[in-house]
């Protein structure tokens, strides 16, 4: 039971290595081909591993289906001379000694472990495993075997390397335990029984074979325009225009708002200088002319209320003895409480902005919300505003 929860927990761990925002792959995608060519000795039973080495090719054809996990099919054969019993059959001359064909599962432990980073590492390791059928040749004539074909396992570790900006070629050197299936055949010379031998190997460290093998792979190329498994941009591009549309929008009706302030602005300006047209009293006057508006239930400073600010700010500059008082006003809808509070916020946004944007001491500043009226202006809009009057006169 232990051991089937290991096994569903390893699972769980490729799907969600592999579970990543992938472009979708066709049908002929992510397949690769390659060949490799090494060296072979059984584990025991003979003097030495180094004594016992025969060499093998083979070729290998998979398809990643996720960048953790892919299967591939291969097939090898291993070349020797040598008997397959020294001392008790002769030896038969034969190119190909054994083959092995198989089907292997491939498991990238780099994406697995470190996820898929829109392309493959420059060097990576992949663990491989599988079952195959492998077959005997070189029995003398003499000798009648009853079988010479027996099922392999084979589990192994692929340390590659990708190669090229494209990543499309990766070679790689393959360390792997093959072991044989099938129990012994019975053997017989000249009619006789003569004992038993093990066709391949077994499933044991006693009969088991190891390989050190090098290969190079192609990886063919995909729909998506590379050789490898691609991050999906997953940008919707008629939510994306539609968003535009809305932003735009947004930009068109703040551009009329403030068009519309700077015209109710200039209409108070108009109406201010006909209550008092530029009488010589009007120098001792301390109302100062600039006013700033504001939108209806708010106390935010628009872009185009800078301007007032800004002359207020270059007064106070060029009169480094004045003091100005900022008195808040709002107009006469909603409740009395909320608009003595706007009226307040008003005026302590004005001097916010003169403090930090225009940099004018705090201590020459005062402020006062009086909160609604509606005897300044006649238009009820102007009535939402900021005032300045100079203290110092």
């Amino acid at each position: 039971m232990k051991k089937l929860f290991v096994l569903l927990a390893a699972a769980a761990m490729t799907l969600t290595a592999s579970a990543q925002a992938l472009e979708e792959s066709k049908t002929f995608d992510n397949f690769y081909i390659g060949i490799n060519g090494g060296v072979s000795t059984k584990m025991t039973g003979q003097n030495g591993w180094l004594g016992g080495l025969n060499p093998n090719a083979g070729l290998r054809i998979g398809r990643w289906f996720t960048p953790v996990f892919g299967i591939a099919v291969e097939g090898n054969a291993y070349f020797s001379n040598k008997s397959m019993e020294p001392g008790i059959f002769p030896e038969k001359k034969t190119f190909v000694r054994y083959t092995n064909v198989g089907a292997i599962a491939t498991v990238n432990l780099s994406n697995w472990f470190g996820g898929y980073t829109g392309e493959p590492r420059s060097f990576e390791v992949v663990a491989i495993g599988g079952l195959g059928w492998g077959h005997q040749f070189g029995t003398n004539d003499e000798v009648k075997m009853n079988n010479i074909n027996n099922t392999t396992a084979k589990a192994g570790l692929d340390f590659a390397f990708n190669l090229g900006s494209a990543k499309a070629w990766q070679i790689y050197v393959e360390p792997a335990v093959t072991w044989g299936l099938n129990g012994p055949t019975p053997l017989t010379l000249n009619g006789k029984y003569v004992g038993k031998a093990y066709t391949g190997t077994q499933f044991n460290v006693n009969r088991a074979n190891f390989q050190l093998n090098a290969g190079i792979v192609y990886k063919f190329k995909n729909s998506n325009g590379t050789h490898n498994f691609k991050v999906a941009d997953l940008r919707n591009q008629a939510e994306i225009d539609r968003l535009n549309g809305i932003i735009n929008g947004l930009r068109n009706d703040l551009d009329a708002k403030d068009r519309e302030i700077s015209r109710l602005q200039k209409l108070l300006d108009e109406c201010n200088a006909r209550v008092c047209p530029e009488c010589p009293e009007s120098k001792e006057v301390a109302n100062l002319q600039p006013t700033v508006l504001f939108r209806q239930g708010k106390s935010v400073i628009d872009p185009a209320q800078y301007a007032p600010i800004e002359l207020i700010s270059n007064y106070m500059k060029n009169h480094p003895e004045a003091k100005v008082k900022i008195d808040g006003y709002a107009s006469p809808e909603g409740s009395l409480e909320i608009n003595k509070k706007l009226s307040i916020d008003r005026a302590e946004a004005v001097k916010n902005a003169l403090v930090k944007k225009y940099k004018i001491a705090a201590d020459r500043l005062t402020i006062e919300g009086h909160g609604p009226t509606d005897k300044l202006f006649e238009q009820v809009e102007f009535n939402r505003v900021v005032t300045f009057h100079d203290t110092t006169k």
